[in-house]
């Protein structure tokens, strides 16, 4: 497989979690979103919204390229079982993935590269309010994160279950997947994680695996500080 992604890109970053997760091996095909290489003609014939990632499943361009993360990976679950990343019931499949769409769906969409790019040139905000805009939307979204896991936590404890290690269970899962980049990604505008004990926790417990330590931006080939 080949992964066309860049190092700093959340999306890009939930995929090469799920591909560790997997222990599936890909060629790493590095797009740089800041030069513009994604609005070129080439990488847009790969990708008709010409955004990363963009996974090329067959290794041939012209038989079957996947794009938008969480499609991606919701087929490298299917394709690909073991380790499962959504639980075997309904019941927790749904509460797996409205965990992740919090990240996904609320978060991600008003503060991507696309979104903060056009409220500095366009709407010409300056850094700061910027900065603001985007610590005010990742900080509601991971509140929300937040509030998820306590009513999962209190219905563990009604159950007699001990608390999970991560969003969802003793297991990652693609909670998990989205959760961790939004997390990193926050720190470089300085965001402040506070009183978010059961998120954070999470988040820790996921950097402790070699799956998402690998996946991280700074051991990416397009790493820039």
């Amino acid at each position: 497989m080949k992964l066309y992604n860049f190092f700093r890109s959340g999306t890009s970053f939930r995929v090469r979690i799920a591909l560790n997760l997997k222990g599936l091996s890909y060629e790493y095909l590095p797009v740089a979103l800041p030069k513009g290489e994604h609005k070129q003609d080439a990488y847009r014939a790969l990708s008709p919204d010409t955004l990363v990632p963009v996974l090329d499943v067959q290794g041939d361009p012209d038989q079957a390229l996947l794009s938008q993360s969480m499609a991606i990976i919701e087929y490298l679950d299917e394709t690909h079982p073991h380790p499962p990343l959504l639980p075997a019931d309904p019941l927790g499949r749904a509460r797996v993935r409205a965990l992740a769409q919090t990240v996904a769906c609320e978060i991600h969409p008003v503060n991507n590269l696309r979104i903060l790019k056009y409220l500095g040139s366009t709407l010409q905000v300056t850094d700061a309010q910027r900065d603001a805009w985007y610590n005010h939307w990742v900080l509601e979204g991971l509140q929300s994160y937040e509030r998820r896991l306590q009513d999962l936590a209190a219905q563990r404890a009604a159950a007699g279950l001990p608390p999970s290690v991560y969003s969802y269970g003793d297991t990652p899962t693609l909670a998990d997947c989205c959760l961790v980049p939004q997390v990193i990604n926050g720190t470089r505008f300085g965001l402040k994680y506070e009183n978010l004990p059961l998120t954070m926790a999470v988040h820790e417990a996921c950097m402790k695996l070699p799956a998402f330590q690998q996946a991280h931006p700074s051991n990416c080939p397009d790493f820039t500080p």
